[in-house]
């Protein structure tokens, strides 16, 4: 059955190259992004494994923990961090789980229920284990994007949806197109004119169904 929006995410428990863990436990009371990968010693992965690593402290402003999963052994995981922090510069603190039996890439609906690696795998066995989803702190399923091989992922939006969602759930606010921190947000249609006035203060109707304010603070 398909992972979707606001669905409790699978709990488990898998070895990573940190150690044995159980996901909600690993997850605790912050938010979390699981993001997967076909195989290590990839080209494409190494450079988004790096861009993750050079986004550590954002990651920690915003209490959102980060994990790796892939379908190569924990003992392959951290050879690969050495190249992983060659190329970021930096280093490689997140766990990445080592998902050699697919539990976790079928679970999360990454590969079908069928699927199996055979002997003298390639990435092309586990091609659609490629995805990014954000998790919050009440285990639900938030938001997911899933990309092909050959499109590095971008970990700057990755980064500008989170603040989305921890913005939207903070201050109960929608975000228009390509929003940015600090920008004006949305206010739900299910607030009335009045409400939203008492709630936000002054407001723009752009339509009568789109009203636009400032967040204060």
């Amino acid at each position: 059955m398909a992972l979707r929006i606001n669905d409790t995410v699978p709990d488990f428990t898998a070895e990573t190259d940190h150690g044995t863990i159980k996901f909600h436990d690993f997850i605790g009371d912050s938010w979390a992004i699981l993001f997967s990968h076909p195989k290590d010693f990839t080209p494409v992965c190494t450079t988004e494994f790096g861009a993750v690593a050079r986004l550590s402290d954002e990651w920690e402003k915003r209490g959102t923990k980060v994990i790796g999963v892939s379908v190569d052994s924990a003992e392959e995981h951290k050879k690969w961090k050495g190249d992983i922090e060659k190329v970021a510069g930096t280093t490689a603190g997140f766990p990445i789980i080592a998902d050699e039996g697919l539990e976790v890439s079928k679970a999360f609906d990454m590969l079908p229920a069928e699927a199996y690696m055979p002997d003298g795998r390639t990435p092309n066995d586990s091609a659609t284990v490629r995805a990014v989803f954000i998790i919050g702190p009440d285990k639900k399923l938030k938001l997911s994007m899933t990309y092909p091989m050959n499109v590095g992922r971008n970990f700057a939006e990755v980064l500008r949806a989170l603040d989305g969602l921890q913005t939207a759930a903070k201050a109960g606010v929608a975000t228009p197109a390509d929003w940015q921190v600090g920008q004006d947000v949305v206010i739900p249609t299910a607030l009335n004119d009045a409400d939203a006035k008492e709630k936000f203060g002054d407001f723009e109707t752009v339509l009568p169904y789109l009203r636009m304010t400032k967040l204060k603070g």
